[in-house]
């Protein structure tokens, strides 16, 4: 395998830092088998590029995974799933036209100040669609309308959790939280121990949301290492 390492650049999500990416580099592009791996290395994709945080005078990135067999959901989790009783979830295994104009809004009128704004179908497909066109799509609906998805790489060995959008209209209902429910309860129907779910950055409030979810597993000093209680 063969890496690279970008210039430094100012960071998403600590303004006040500049950040660096290992990315591995493939003549073709990357297998399912290679981002299997590199995955439970502490590697993330973005479209086709599979990267990890190298910052030189930075370790705030972890990436987190549940063990999904020990997960307990909290007193909120269980009220943001009464709260969603009304929902239904379908599971897709092809993108369809009706996701990207709901990541458009989501895009343009959640995240304006991010570095994916403006949405184009361009960066939507850019980012989002498998190269391995594995992945799944949890359609969450009210009353038949798609309400939002959830993009979830299908891998050999576990799910990872790539992005989930919605109607900006619905965010009372916490639909982020409630997809990464129904991803854990995915991963466990599919007999794979492992969701991945990023990056955890306790200094950035964006995040913050990851680290309820317990206990989970984060990767620092080159292991997994077992966190039952929030850290920051």
């Amino acid at each position: 395998m063969k890496f690279g390492i970008t210039a430094p650049f100012t960071c998403s999500y600590l303004p006040e830092q500049d950040e660096q990416l290992l990315v591995f580099i493939s003549d073709t592009q990357p297998t399912i088998t290679e981002y299997d791996f590199l995955i439970g290395a502490g590697f993330r994709r973005s479209g086709t590029q599979v990267y990890r945080p190298h910052c030189g005078s930075c370790n705030a990135c972890e990436s987190i995974r549940l063990p999904v067999n020990l997960f307990t959901a909290s007193k909120s989790q269980k009220r943001i799933m009464k709260r969603n009783k009304d929902l239904t979830t379908r599971i897709s295994h092809n993108n369809k036209p009706e996701y990207y104009p709901l990541y458009e809004s989501y895009i343009n009128q959640r995240h304006a100040d991010g570095s994916m704004y403006p949405a184009t179908i361009e960066q939507y497909q850019g980012f989002v669609l498998s190269p391995w066109d594995n992945a799944l799509f949890i359609e969450i609906y009210a009353n038949d309308v798609l309400i939002g998805v959830a993009v979830t790489d299908n891998l050999e060995s576990s799910l990872s959790a790539l992005y989930t959008f919605f109607k900006p209209e619905e965010q009372q209902r916490s639909l982020g939280i409630f997809a990464i429910l129904q991803q854990i309860e995915l991963t466990k129907s599919l007999n794979k121990p492992f969701l991945y779910l990023g990056y955890q950055i306790d200094t950035c409030q964006k995040m913050s949301y990851k680290q309820n979810f317990l206990p989970h597993e984060r990767f620092f000093d080159d292991k997994w290492q077992l966190i039952t209680k929030k850290t920051g």
